[in-house]
């Protein structure tokens, strides 16, 4: 396994106990992108990505958010299809329910994850990767 899929796998642990504070994995110059979903925008920086993080964490309750399958594309990306678990803080809904599914894509350089694209939809997030699910 390599240091990249190592560090990616660590991450997850992390938000898979609903843990989203941790930011020692980051490029202080990280560019963090949410594709999609109710909250689509794109900053830079530790602190824009604790502000994006905000934006998707703040309305709900015991969100996490679990890996189903990790993807090396090359020496410095990691594509994670995941599915996500929680429920609104003010709709109620639940996201086991509707069976809520996205990718993230991590590009690292040396040790540091460089550029982080959250994507609500995994199959637009495989097309745009020219991939297929």
């Amino acid at each position: 396994m390599s240091a990249n899929l190592d560090l990616v796998r660590s991450i997850y642990a992390d938000w898979e106990r609903g843990d989203f504070h941790s930011t020692e994995w980051a490029d202080p110059e990280i560019e963090y992108l949410i594709v999609g979903g109710p909250v689509p925008g794109s900053w830079t920086g530790l602190a824009g990505m604790k502000e994006g993080m905000r934006h998707v964490v703040g309305g709900w309750a015991e969100l996490g958010v679990e890996a189903d399958e990790y993807r090396e594309l090359d020496d410095e990306r990691v594509l994670v299809l995941n599915h996500l678990s929680g429920r609104g803080k003010t709709s109620g809904l639940d996201l086991a329910q509707i069976r809520s599914t996205g990718a993230a894509l991590f590009q690292i350089r040396d040790g540091k994850v460089t550029k982080l694209h959250i994507h609500w939809d995994p199959d637009r997030a495989l097309a745009d990767l020219g991939l297929e699910g």
